[in-house]
C-alpha cells in the first residue's frame, strides 16, 4: 500500500434476536484489549459524517463482519489515508498499488474472495466494495480480529509505525463521543438495571406478576423515571419519539426490533458503551447484554425522554 492521498496531500410477546453488536467504543479502548466476538463499530462523527462520502462510509461499516472486532473506523481511515475515501484523481502508485484501498494485484488476490455481496465478479481491486472487503480481511489476517493487535495489523498495511499512529489518530476522529444521559432516562437506566435477574414473565409489568415481559421492563423503567409510555412494544415504538437513521444513541433510548416497524417482536432499553438491557423471552432472566443494532430486524430507535412526561 502507498497512501496516495497521504503523498498528495503531504405485542406482550418478545422475540430474542441474536445479532452483531454495535459498539459505541474509543479507539484508545480496543487498543486497551479484552473484546470478544462480534462486530465492533462506533457512531460516526460530524467530522466523519462531512468527511466521508456516503457510499463509502456505509462499505466500512458494511465490511466489519469480515473481521469480529474491527471497527470500522479503521477501515475509514485508512481509506482515508490511501485514497482520500476514492477520490484521488487516478489512484495508482509508483509502486504499483491501485484502487480506493491501495492493494499491489497480488496481495488483492489474497483476501478477494469470497465476493462480497455487490463486489464484481471476477473481483477487482479497482470496485470499492471489493476493495474494502479485501482490507478488512488483510487487517484480520494480521491482529485485528476481536482487536487483539489494531496496531500490527495497521503496520501490515504499510510498514510505518507513523502511518499507524496517522491512521489511529483519524479512526478516533471518525467515532463519535458518547454523550451521557439525562436525568430522566438515567433513572430509567437506573431501574432497569435494578431488575438484572428478574425472572422473564409473559404480560409481567413486575408487579403481580413477578417479572417482566420486554415491554413491560421499559415501561416500568421510564414510569420510575415519571414518563408514561405505552404497554406493548409496538404502541411503544408508534408513540416515539424516532430517531434519525444517524443519530447517536445515549442512554435510555428503546432499541425496536422485528420484522418490519409494523410489526415489532422486541424492545430493549440502551445502556451505554453499546450494551443494553432488555426481558429477552420465556425461561430467561432481565440481563444487560450487546445493543444488537446492526441488524435487517433492528427497525430504530426512539426517545421517550424528548418526548417528555405524558
Amino acid at each position: 500500500m502507498s497512501s496516495l492521498f497521504a503523498k498528495a496531500a503531504g405485542g406482550l410477546g418478545c422475540a430474542v434476536i441474536a445479532l452483531p453488536s454495535l459498539a459505541v467504543l474509543s479507539i484508545a479502548a480496543l487498543l486497551g484489549g479484552g473484546l470478544s466476538g462480534g462486530s465492533v463499530s462506533a457512531a460516526p462523527s460530524r467530522h466523519a459524517l462531512s468527511d466521508v462520502p456516503a457510499r463509502m462510509l456505509t462499505l466500512y461499516q458494511r465490511a466489519t463482519p469480515e473481521c469480529p472486532g474491527l471497527p470500522w473506523t479503521i477501515l475509514a481511515a485508512i481509506g482515508k489515508v490511501e485514497t482520500n475515501h476514492a477520490r484521488h484523481p487516478t489512484m495508482v502508485s509508483s509502486a504499483g498499488a491501485v484502487g480506493p484501498m491501495q492493494f499491489l494485484p497480488s496481495t488483492f488476490v489474497a483476501y478477494a474472495y469470497p465476493v462480497p455481496p455487490g463486489g464484481r465478479r471476477p473481483p477487482t481491486p479497482w470496485d470499492p466494495v471489493d476493495a474494502v472487503h479485501a482490507a478488512a480481511r488483510l487487517l484480520c489476517a494480521n491482529g485485528a480480529r476481536n482487536g487483539e493487535n489494531l496496531r500490527r495489523a495497521i503496520w501490515h498495511y504499510n510498514h510505518s509505525n507513523a502511518y499507524v499512529d496517522h491512521v489511529l489518530e483519524i479512526a478516533d476522529a471518525y467515532a463519535a463521543v458518547e454523550a451521557a444521559p439525562t436525568r430522566a432516562p438515567a433513572k430509567a437506566v437506573a431501574f432497569a438495571r435494578n431488575q438484572l435477574g428478574t425472572p422473564y414473565v409473559w404480560g409481567g409489568d413486575g408487579h403481580s406478576e413477578g417479572g417482566f415481559d420486554c415491554s413491560g421492563l421499559t415501561r416500568a423503567a421510564y414510569r420510575a423515571a415519571g414518563i408514561d409510555i405505552p404497554r406493548v412494544a409496538q404502541d411503544q415504538y408508534n408513540a416515539g419519539p424516532h430517531l434519525s437513521k444517524n443519530a447517536r444513541l445515549v442512554p435510555g433510548d428503546l432499541l425496536f426490533f422485528g420484522l418490519s416497524p409494523h410489526r415489532i417482536t422486541h424492545v430493549s432499553l440502551y445502556s451505554g458503551d453499546s450494551r443494553a438491557i432488555e426481558a429477552p423471552r420465556s425461561g430467561t432472566v432481565v440481563r444487560e447484554s450487546s445493543a444488537r443494532t446492526d441488524s435487517p430486524s433492528y427497525q430504530g430507535a426512539t426517545r421517550p425522554a424528548a418526548g417528555g412526561a405524558r
